[in-house]
């Protein structure tokens, strides 16, 4: 595997300091719930896996009843480092003492087109800018653009990819943070600030604006990329966790320590490079985040062709993240119970429906023991297990249109049951698809029809790309759903270290 710049140094175990600064405030997630204990006590769920955190004594007084908690002594602190870390929580903006602008180098690769419209859009006061021409057949043009805006252009003499450009940007940059923004988007007012404060916490190597939809929107194709674009992750923040609601962000728009990076982007991938990056800076230990309150926006493809091949282009990148990162791309990720329910509904039975009622019901008891310290054990498990049925219902939906299309076309000439199976799916979570994103973008509502439509051509095209790249690399990884690893629901303690004479409590 090539690398980008070398690395100085041992090899980076990740963040050297995770310590939050004195005055960093953090908000409990909006999904979080309060569940009282048996004992006095209180946990909370939620986060990114899912999880029980049980609150000691010092960590329930220091957070009360609020939704916020402020860093001013070693408990606080400690705990609003671990809602951080189990995305139960996100920071407040803004945060004491972030970096400023003038440390950020913008880095931008472009091949063959204008960058007058991105150029205008930067803030004066950045500590540098460097443009990579990537084998463009116009460089001087380029050069006097980038000139008159105050920054310089490192030109590749043949085209290496954006992979390879980026890390030739990265290396001109002498800055401890650089932007990374594609040539064909736009900042909106105001996007920096909002990045900057999260890196006020040095454990955070990267974070991420929101990618919104660059007017006009055009045709059925621009309305659906206006509020569905896989680019745009959503209107929440998150925390970014392979496996789990936002388990990556695009590299059109990034910021990132210089010291995280290392090697860069991986030169030998001219598609997923960005995911790739989020996977290995996760399994170094440094904390990723997602801001949606910074806007950056993109120019989407609107022609139906090319936005359907870009879409194929996208599911050819599966093959090797699986390769590289096994287990961390998974087309579903299925619990033995919910798998179980999974291939009992798809059998359309009635006994299968019993069956399933029957597995359902044992994996509500199972985990009601397992919450036994909570007041009302069987209610939470079983609203537990409503969530991840379906969540599993969802993913089989999913699947059977998006990745396993193939499959389910071949199938379907030859078995009613598996016409039937299609034909739901394809409406209801195509409806269910239009009406959680038909929001997303208030100067644009795409109707239902077109909406459908153009979502099931998505599905086909990632589909095929994923098959395709599957079968060019000669491997089934990126095709295997997973499970969620054990245990199911991860219990942690809520302080760390709780202060002595205050137990922290233990494991449920």
């Amino acid at each position: 595997m090539s690398s980008g710049p070398d690395d100085t140094g041992p090899s980076r175990p990740g963040p050297p300091d995770t310590r939050l600064p004195g005055g960093f405030r953090v908000a409990l997630d909006r999904r979080v719930r309060r569940l009282p204990g048996r004992d006095g006590g209180a946990a909370l769920l939620g986060g990114a896996p899912p999880r029980l955190v049980h609150l000691s004594a010092a960590a329930r007084e220091a957070l009360g009843t609020a939704q916020t908690l402020t860093a001013r002594d070693r408990v606080s602190t400690a705990l609003a480092r671990t809602l951080l870390d189990a995305a139960l929580a996100h920071p407040t903006l803004p945060t004491p003492a972030p970096p400023r602008a003038t440390d950020v180098t913008v880095v931008v690769p472009v091949k063959d087109r204008p960058l007058g419209r991105l150029l205008a859009a930067l803030p004066a006061d950045l500590g540098g800018l460097v443009v990579v021409d990537d084998g463009g057949a116009d460089p001087e043009f380029l050069a006097h653009e980038v000139h008159a805006a105050g920054g310089r252009v490192v030109r590749h003499e043949r085209s290496r990819g954006p992979a390879a450009a980026r890390n030739s940007g990265l290396a001109a940059a002498t800055t401890p943070l650089v932007a990374f923004l594609d040539s064909d988007v736009v900042p909106l007012d105001g996007w920096l600030a909002p990045l900057l404060a999260h890196l006020a916490d040095p454990a955070v190597g990267l974070v991420a604006p929101r990618i919104v939809a660059l007017p006009p929107h055009r045709g059925v194709i621009g309305r659906y990329e206006a509020v569905r674009s896989s680019l745009d992750l959503g209107p929440d923040p998150a925390l970014i966790v392979p496996r789990s609601r936002v388990a990556y962000v695009p590299s059109a728009a990034l910021l990132v320590r210089r010291a995280a990076l290392g090697r860069g982007f991986d030169e030998e991938m001219h598609v997923a490079e960005d995911v790739d990056l989020v996977l290995r800076l996760h399994a170094e230990g440094w904390r990723l985040r997602y801001e949606p309150s910074a806007e950056v926006a993109h120019e989407h493809r609107a022609d139906l062709r090319a936005w359907w091949i870009r879409k194929a282009y996208y599911g050819t990148g599966a093959a090797p993240l699986a390769l590289r990162h096994p287990g961390s791309v998974p087309p579903m990720v299925l619990s033995p119970w919910t798998a179980a329910v999974c291939v009992l509904l798809l059998l359309q039975r009635r006994w299968a429906g019993a069956g399933a009622a029957v597995v359902t019901a044992v994996a509500t008891e199972r985990l009601s023991r397992k919450l036994s310290r909570l007041q009302d054990p069987r209610r939470s498990a079983a609203r537990l297990i409503g969530l991840g049925l379906a969540g599993a219902v969802a993913q089989l939906a999913s699947g059977l249109l998006r990745h396993f299309w193939p499959l389910a076309a071949l199938a379907a000439p030859f078995s009613r049951r598996a016409r039937r199976a299609v034909l739901v799916a394809a409406l209801a979570e195509g409806v269910v698809d239009w009406w959680s994103h038909r929001d997303r973008d208030p100067a644009v509502r795409p109707g239902l029809l077109g909406h459908l439509v153009a979502h099931r051509l998505d599905d086909l095209a990632y589909g095929a790309g994923l098959w395709w790249g599957a079968a060019r690399a000669a491997t089934v990884a990126p095709l295997l759903p997973t499970g969620p690893g054990k245990p199911r629901l991860r219990v942690r303690t809520g302080v760390p270290a709780p202060p002595p004479g205050d137990e922290a409590v233990r494991q449920g």
